[in-house]
Parts: C-alpha cells; sequence; structure tokens
C-alpha cells in the first residue's frame, strides 16, 4: 500500500470514529502543537492555550480522584483488620488464652512484629504470679505509661500515639526485638486501678507516623480495655 492509499484509509477511518483521536491525548497534544507552529510565532491561540489549561487541571482530578480511591480502600481495608481483631479478643475463655491471642492472632492480623501489655504495679509478687503468661506482658513501677507515652516530657497524653521507636523500646519489647515504629494506647482499666498500655511495636520505621489517622486505633484501644476490665473483675 502506497502513502497515498494509506492516507487516505487512515482519513476514512478517523472520519468513521473521531473518539480514536479525541480520546487519545498523545495524538491530541501533537495535532495542537503542530497546528501552533503552522500558525507562527506570532499568533497566540488562545483556544489552544484554554485546552493546555483544561488538560492540565483534568489530570490534577484523575491524580486526586486515583488519591481518594486509594485513601477509602485503605481505610476500608484498615477497618475490616481491625474488627477481625475484635473479633478474637472475644474468643477466650481465661486470661492465659486471651494473652496468647493478643500476642499471636491479633498481632498478625494487624501485621505487626510484637504486641505488648504494659501493667503498672505496686505489689512486688505480681510478677512471680504473671510469669506464666510469657512475654506478651509487661510490667512496670506507677508513672511508667506517662512516662513512655510521653518520652519524659510530663504533658497530658493522647489516648493513642503514633511515632519512630525511641531508646526505652527495649523496656517494653526487649532487647531481642528490634522495633522501629511502635503505636502506643493508653488503657483506663477502672476507678481505682493504675493506668495501663498496649504497645505495637513494627520493624518497619514507617509503618506507625504521627500523621496518621488513629480513630481506629482508638475504637480498637477502648474494646480491649473492657475486655481487660472483665478479667481483672475475675482475677
Amino acid at each position: 500500500m502506497n502513502d497515498l492509499a494509506l492516507a487516505q484509509t487512515l482519513r476514512e477511518k478517523i472520519i468513521a470514529d473521531p473518539e480514536v483521536i479525541l480520546g487519545d491525548h498523545d495524538l491530541m497534544r501533537a495535532l495542537i502543537a503542530a497546528n501552533q507552529q503552522a500558525m507562527g510565532a506570532n499568533v497566540i491561540d488562545l483556544r489552544g492555550v484554554a485546552m493546555e489549561r483544561l488538560e492540565r487541571r483534568l489530570d490534577r482530578l484523575e491524580d486526586t480522584h486515583r488519591t481518594v480511591i486509594a485513601a477509602a480502600y485503605e481505610n476500608l481495608s484498615g477497618t475490616n483488620q481491625i474488627h477481625r481483631a475484635v473479633l478474637k479478643l472475644l474468643e477466650p475463655l481465661d486470661f492465659h488464652g486471651f494473652m496468647a491471642i493478643v500476642s499471636g492472632d491479633v498481632a498478625d492480623i494487624l501485621r505487626v512484629d510484637k504486641v505488648r501489655l504494659v501493667l503498672e504495679t505496686t505489689r512486688p509478687g505480681d510478677e512471680a504470679a504473671l510469669a506464666g503468661l510469657g512475654d506478651a506482658l509487661c510490667l512496670a513501677t506507677p508513672g511508667f505509661v506517662q512516662d513512655y507515652m510521653h518520652g519524659g516530657q510530663g504533658r497530658p497524653s493522647r489516648q493513642v500515639v503514633l511515632r519512630r521507636a525511641g531508646d526505652q523500646a527495649p523496656s517494653v519489647y526487649g532487647e531481642a526485638a528490634p522495633v522501629g515504629s511502635e503505636a502506643l494506647m493508653r488503657l483506663d482499666l477502672g476507678e481505682g486501678r493504675l493506668p495501663g498500655m498496649l504497645a505495637m511495636g513494627a520493624e518497619d520505621p514507617g509503618l506507625f507516623k504521627p500523621s496518621q489517622g488513629t480513630d481506629l486505633l482508638t475504637f480498637f484501644a477502648d474494646v480491649f480495655e473492657r475486655a481487660m476490665r472483665r478479667w481483672l473483675v475475675q482475677a
């Protein structure tokens, strides 16, 4: 097929289906650029300028659309994870089983490397009594939760703190557990009881960041502290 016949064939196809051209951004840019070159440097095509602006605006809208969809999907995925973890908390029939699920199934569902329950106590015999619960439970002196969640700065804390792990992390997770970032949830265990803290540690230093939302973890902490009150009443 010679060039003339090929050009005629292309012309017929474009006339029959112009959307082939109109729907292709690269082709439209090439046609606009060719039109501007044909007019010369001393002529400004306002229609072409307007089209370029509309095209840039459309690109920004598409980027925003993709960002919103990605955020909605991530939020839905996070909600499903929290719901599954909450259901797991309701399964155990004793406190030992509860702690095993917290450090095992719940950690797997939430995709974190370590989960630790920190309880403040003033009774020296508690450590020996709770030794059979493994490393999922960490006992601390009064004031530790407040100090740890605020990095020793002593200001009032939020219920949930997301951050990179600091020098104090081994006191919660142990020396053999490398933790790069952590989610800390303050627990209200009821009137007359010292506060507790649920700590989730991840090796990835970017998994938990202060800029992230905390609504889902706040809900999980609320459920967890209510479950803990039930076990403490039975103890």
